[in-house]
């Protein structure tokens, strides 16, 4: 673990290569899962408040869903979390014509009908961040869905770090993304002489 300010950080996320692979995973961390997203405290209100623009994007089983029980609710972790479809689809997901799973709410951002990307657990995915008492950990939730991604970015030579870069620098700053890329430049240089 390396620490900037108050946050610990795993070496995976320094160590590990990283480039989402879509044309083989077809977005199953958007389906496969215990629970939905975590949402940040004011991301609910931002869905609710963005969801006419998106609705048309969304299934109908998705539309029944938010009907019924919101955009999100809470898990059994106590966490306020993106309602699913069945057990399973995030309610924001919709299937392109290659049968890759995507968000509507980030669809709708790069189409400018919305200035919300989509919420920060996504975008950060797949780096989870865990809140304690007096840090935040950040780990890398390493599963088998990510395997092709962990080849790409082997293929490429890209750390998840810089993979990564924008939403990090959305959540913790430019000033902490610029140190994380520091340590991790000296992190390597210390390995490469050990060798």
């Amino acid at each position: 673990m390396i620490q900037i300010e108050d946050t610990l950080i795993s070496l995976d996320i320094i160590e590990k290569a990283f480039i989402c692979d879509l044309a083989q995973c077809k977005g199953a961390c958007c389906v496969e899962g215990d629970s939905g997203a975590p949402l940040e405290s004011n991301e609910y209100q931002i869905i609710k408040k963005i969801l006419p623009e998106i609705w048309n994007d969304l299934s109908p089983e998705a539309q029944a869903v938010i009907e019924k029980q919101g955009v999100g609710y809470i898990d059994e972790d106590g966490e306020v979390v993106t309602s699913l479809v069945n057990g399973r689809d995030c309610v924001f997901t919709f299937y392109d014509e290659k049968g890759i799973c995507k968000c509507a709410i980030e669809k709708a951002y790069r189409e400018g009908r919305i200035d919300f990307y989509k919420p920060i657990s996504c975008h950060l995915y797949p780096i989870r961040v865990a809140k304690h008492n007096t840090f935040r950990a950040l780990n890398y939730n390493k599963w088998k869905i990510c395997k092709p991604a962990e080849i790409l970015g082997s293929k490429a030579g890209v750390p998840l770090y810089k993979f990564l870069k924008e939403p990090l620098i959305r959540k913790f700053g430019e000033a902490w993304y610029n140190e994380l890329e520091t340590v991790a430049s000296e992190w390597e240089k210390q390995k490469e002489s050990e060798l």
